[in-house]
């Protein structure tokens, strides 16, 4: 498997679209897939701030200003992950509305983060750096997987302390 960290990130963000398709969709699993998308969206946010983010304005890929952004995204994003987990049934009220607007900050960061700090990585880290940077999000994306860090419980604490 590629380890390079710009690889792996642009996978999870395809990977986010698709199940965003998917939860739009009345004929899919939307319980499965707001489970996955859940646990995958935490997991990656909290790998790039802890993993990524910090590596990239060490190394000089990135400013303190683009981390920075995109840590408030992420927080934007768990804020608007909460209020669809908290609609309850999926299709049921409410639950398009707080569906788009979780889409709609997602993709805004995904499209952001592309053009800016994954095109900087790419041109100021070499290879080799990319593939160690991107074992070690991988590691905390799979531990922070594992423990189940995509629920309602652990997404409310996440939104708290953003908040504080």
């Amino acid at each position: 498997m590629d380890t390079d960290v710009v690889e792996l990130i642009l996978a999870d963000h395809r990977r986010f679209e698709d199940l965003f398709r998917e939860l739009r969709s009345a004929e899919g699993d939307r319980r499965t897939a707001l489970a996955e998308l859940s646990g995958l969206l935490v997991a990656h946010a909290e790998a790039e701030e802890t993993q990524v983010y910090p590596a990239l304005r060490r190394l000089g890929a990135a400013d303190g200003e683009e981390v920075e952004h995109g840590s408030e995204e992420h927080d934007e994003g768990h804020r608007a992950l909460l209020a669809l987990l908290e609609v309850g049934e999926p299709g049921g009220s409410g639950w398009d509305e707080a569906l788009e607007e979780l889409s709609g900050a997602i993709t805004h960061h995904l499209d952001e983060e592309e053009r800016t700090l994954l095109n900087d990585a790419r041109e100021r880290l070499t290879r080799d750096r990319r593939g160690a940077l991107g074992a070690e999000f991988a590691r905390m994306r799979a531990r922070l997987l594992d423990s189940g860090c995509g629920g309602v419980e652990q997404v409310r604490e996440l939104v708290r302390r953003a908040g504080s």
